[in-house]
């Protein structure tokens, strides 16, 4: 080996080696991808989870049920609440897992009938609070609402009393009803809570949980109606919604449809059109829905928006309560021209005997509505339910 103290300066220096990667840096990426793919191709087909992430429950039983086992107390754990609920010891608990957020949530579900000493009763689910089983039956859209053993919905779910009845027989009478609920909670609210009971609150079959707010309103002795949309003259550049009642389809897809928006709540009256302008003048189309609602021992509230409508004659051949509104309220939504429109059905009631009238949830009609009741008695007129007003025949 050459001294490097005795080699001339700069002349004949050993090259220093460098070291190299043995592969390339996209090589390099390619490998990791590689491997990447080999391990989720593994896990995707040798994974024996049937699941696949779906959500789950799980039952937690009391194996003292069970013959030959010995009763054994596990801890369930149970959802944080303001107020502790206790459930009888032969209840089983669905622990209800969301797939996607992983939150759980317990309900007891199978407890008996028997309570223990001073426990509170539990409150049925404010959408089925009063709604009677008998009334009731299934579709593949859920529950919808019948007639049977003589009974209707649209008497078991009248609003008002018999002795309400019995005043609005021997005094003019007008029944306002207030429309296009269920989409929106705050308007919804409103009306369920600022207007008087006395006062008809319409539904339409959107929402998010339109069964709520419909148990809700029933709970404050709101009458209700079903909202039906159906097609307007300018459908589909005015399209009133999913599942809309069509000119264009035959009556069977259309009753499938009314059978999809009568499963969306219950306890309602009777059926309402949700705009409808060209389906309720059109007697072929009109005539197996209103043929259905009367069957199920359901009433029909024209909303008076299409004048060559034929849902009164329809309905009175059927033997159906109708009734048709005289005047929109808040067509022109200002307190004055509502206030000018309430002075007029009280004319139409005066001359009448009854009269109806509808309006849409905007804060100036509530406010002028209620302020209106307020003051009707005074003036010898009553505020009514639809149903009643329906049952009263008007004088020519």
């Amino acid at each position: 080996m050459t001294d490097d103290l005795s080699a001339p300066l700069g002349q004949n220096a050993p090259r220093k080696q460098r070291f190299r990667l043995p592969v390339t840096a996209p090589q390099a990426i390619a490998a990791a991808l590689g491997l990447f793919l080999a391990v989720f191709l593994g896990f995707a087909l040798f994974n024996t989870n049937p699941f696949g992430g779906e959500p789950m429950a799980r039952i937690a039983y009391d194996p003292a049920a069970l013959p030959g086992e010995k009763p054994q107390v596990a801890p369930v754990k149970q959802a944080p609440s303001s107020t502790p609920v206790t459930a009888p010891s032969a209840a089983r608990t669905v622990t209800i897992i969301d797939g996607s957020s992983g939150q759980r949530r317990e309900m007891p579900i199978g407890a008996n009938n028997d309570q223990a000493a001073g426990e509170p009763a539990a409150e049925p689910a404010p959408a089925l609070a009063g709604i009677n089983p008998k009334l009731l039956e299934n579709s593949r859209y859920g529950m919808v609402p019948i007639a049977a053993d003589g009974l209707k919905p649209f008497r078991a779910y009248a609003g008002g009393s018999d002795l309400l009845r019995a005043r609005a027989a021997a005094m003019p009478s007008i029944a306002i009803v207030v429309t296009g609920l269920g989409v929106g909670a705050a308007k919804t609210n409103d009306a369920i809570m600022k207007l008087p009971a006395a006062v008809t609150l319409a539904f339409t079959p959107y929402g998010s949980d339109p069964g709520k707010l419909v148990g809700q309103a029933r709970a404050q002795k709101h009458e209700v109606l079903l909202q039906v949309p159906m097609e307007p003259f300018d459908y589909p550049d005015n399209d009133p919604g999913p599942q809309t009642l069509l000119t264009t389809l035959p009556a069977d897809q259309n009753l499938d449809r009314l059978l999809w928006h009568m499963s969306r709540f219950q306890g309602y009256v009777g059926l309402a059109n949700f705009m409808g302008s060209r389906f309720v003048v059109t007697d072929t189309a009109l005539q197996p829905i209103i043929k259905e609602a009367a069957k199920r021992g359901l009433g029909y509230l024209d909303d008076g928006s299409a004048p060559r409508s034929v849902a009164g004659s329809v309905a009175y051949a059927q033997a159906m309560p109708f009734a048709k509104a005289d005047a929109t309220i808040d067509a022109v939504p200002t307190a004055a021209e509502i206030d000018r429109t309430l002075a007029k059905l009280e004319g139409i009631a005066r001359e009448h005997g009854t009269a109806v009238g509808v309006a849409s949830a905007l804060p100036v009609s509530i406010e002028r509505i209620g302020a209106w009741a307020r003051q009707l008695e005074g003036r010898g007129l009553l505020l009514v339910p639809l149903t009643t007003a329906m049952m009263k025949p008007k004088s020519s």
